[in-house]
């Protein structure tokens, strides 16, 4: 193109200075970002409250091994969902205390909860709703969701820091 040309263009020369302009400034502007401690941002991102609670493994155990044996698909349900109504975290503070049936599943799953977690870690709504409970990624066992557009998060150990409802 001639520069030539653009300069001595009437009308291209006031735009192209714009858009010079507008370039230069744009990589040193931070108008239009929002922090996740903005509040209400987490809200935003997530979309609904989190509820957390604790529960030992016996009483959950049906739904834990349940929801591992679903890891497969939920995979695909995590990268599919940008909205979630509910999110439930349940802690399980006595996991690999003799759960056998929980930890023989969780080994026959491995490879594919490694890959959910990574997945979750991808996920806004997912990730921001665990880090706002100050759960660890590692620490995620599975993921049961339910036809209300709800989501039950099953976490190995107890609450770390978190209001457990």
């Amino acid at each position: 193109m001639n520069t030539k040309l653009i300069l001595e263009s009437p009308g291209i020369f006031p735009l192209f200075l714009l858009l010079t302009l507008t370039v230069a400034i744009m990589p040193n502007s931070r108008l239009t970002a929002q922090g996740l401690d903005a509040e209400g941002a987490l809200d935003t991102i997530i979309g609904s409250d989190v509820n957390t609670k604790e529960e030992p493994v016996a009483a959950e155990e049906g739904r834990i091994v349940a929801a591992i044996e679903q890891t497969p698909k939920n995979i695909s349900e995590v990268r599919r969902r940008f909205t979630i109504d509910r999110v439930d975290i349940v802690f399980l503070p006595d996991f690999g205390d003799g759960d056998s049936t929980v930890q023989a599943k969780l080994a026959e799953f491995d490879g594919q909860i490694v890959e959910m977690r990574k997945e979750i870690e991808g996920s806004a709504i997912f990730f921001h709703a665990l880090n706002s409970r100050s759960v660890l990624l590692r620490d995620v066992v599975a993921l049961e969701f339910d036809d209300a557009n709800g989501v039950t998060i099953f976490v190995a150990g107890g609450k770390q820091g978190t209001n457990v409802d």
